[in-house]
């Protein structure tokens, strides 16, 4: 059969060698396959690689390299990836020569979680697709004419976001000019078997406290980490008849023993992070999520869905997350709950245990409705006319 186009992903997953990173990009670069596409996985956007193993950044990236050839060869595409090592100026995979043919050759590149600052050699791509994963960050740096920020954008030709609310009347955050277009976290539901058990603990993956992005804007300040919301939730183990378990990295003991003090089961994520099976294990293997979001999320209204979320709801474990305006835009109720108050958190958990199966079976169903990646993925290439 004809290949519908070439088409790039750019990405992060050697830089981080992370399981739900790796998920994130295989959705984009699996679900083009599907959708008749030839896709390819490139990585050189040039930043340090960092280490799980030893929680630092390296200048070893052979672990990291290996992390990428295993999740392509895993999925038949073992001669579809490069990494470039910018340290010592060296290409794993494909080479210099190779990349940059087909930055010439391809129909569009599609830039996950803005991950790679276009250069001369991307420019040749004719459609550049930025695909901002963290809403509202950009969107006020480029408000606040930022000329690197403003820069790092308009290399792309379309723009999408996972702030589905963007735009929108009652979210605050400024567009000024740009055509941003609605998107979400793509997946695909047959790579997530449902597993007909009904486990007992509720579980999280979490990065407990994120640095660098904290944004004031029209008299607001939005905060980047995630562990500001989840201090206003931390005692629901304490309200709820079932077990929880948070795979988290903490800063230090203090913190992981508030976790622990609060009711939370505290384990190391990077088990479960170490390798794409392991991380779908361990949501299969979960009751259902339970997580809050961002500060900077929350409170613009922005829309904004996990792409770790969406995976839960494709396993068939419902979800009980923190408010954000999604519910605009796929149903909440069922199998999906949002919350800002405590007792709207204990009436989804008081929902979900009254009939398991029932929520289980409409977490799936609105994986397979609103986040399969023949209509998430079809509809962003469709509209950028690849």
């Amino acid at each position: 059969m004809k290949s519908r186009g070439r088409v790039i992903v750019l990405h992060f997953v050697g830089q981080m060698p992370l399981a739900g990173i790796a998920w994130q990009a295989m959705h984009y670069v699996l679900g083009l396959e599907r959708l008749g596409y030839e896709a390819w996985y490139i990585e050189d956007g040039g930043a340090n690689p960092y280490d799980p193993r030893r929680n630092s950044v390296v200048m070893d990236c052979e672990y990291n390299v290996d992390y990428v050839r295993r999740m392509m060869e895993a999925y038949g595409l073992g001669d579809r990836w490069a990494y470039w090592d910018a340290i010592n100026d060296v290409y794993h995979g494909l080479s210099r020569e190779r990349v940059r043919a087909l930055y010439r050759d391809s129909d569009a590149l599609l830039n996950l979680c803005g991950a790679t600052r276009l250069r001369e050699e991307h420019m040749q791509c004719p459609v550049r697709i930025m695909v901002d994963t963290d809403p509202v960050y950009e969107q006020i740096k480029y408000a606040k004419a930022d000329p690197a920020a403003r820069a790092y954008l308009d290399a792309h030709t379309h723009f999408y976001t996972y702030g589905e609310n963007i735009g929108a009347e009652d979210c605050p955050v400024p567009l000024s000019g740009v055509a941003w277009r609605p998107t979400r976290p793509p997946v695909i539901p047959d790579l997530w078997p449902h597993d007909p058990r009904q486990p007992e603990a509720f579980t999280t993956i979490a990065t407990w406290e994120n640095k660098g992005k904290n944004i004031a804007f029209d008299g607001a300040e939005y905060t980047w980490s995630k562990h500001v919301n989840f201090v206003r939730f931390l005692d629901v183990p304490q309200r709820v008849a079932a077990p929880f378990t948070m795979a988290v990295l903490t800063p230090n003991d203090a913190v992981t023993r508030e976790i622990a003090a609060n009711g939370w089961r505290v384990i190391d994520p990077r088990p479960t992070s170490s390798s794409m099976t392991a991380y779908a294990e361990f949501i299969a293997g979960s009751r259902g999520e339970f997580t809050v979001a961002k500060d900077i999320y929350v409170r613009p209204n922005s829309g904004w869905f996990s792409d770790r979320s969406a995976c839960y709801l494709a396993a068939g474990r419902p979800v009980v997350t923190m408010r954000t305006g999604f519910s605009k835009f796929y149903p909440a109720g069922t199998g999906l709950f949002e919350f800002s108050t405590m007792d709207e958190v204990l009436a989804a958990f008081a929902a979900i245990d009254s009939d398991y199966a029932r929520h289980s079976r409409a977490a799936r169903e609105i994986a397979g409705e609103y986040f399969a990646t023949d209509r998430v993925v079809s509809r962003l290439m469709n509209e950028s006319g690849v």
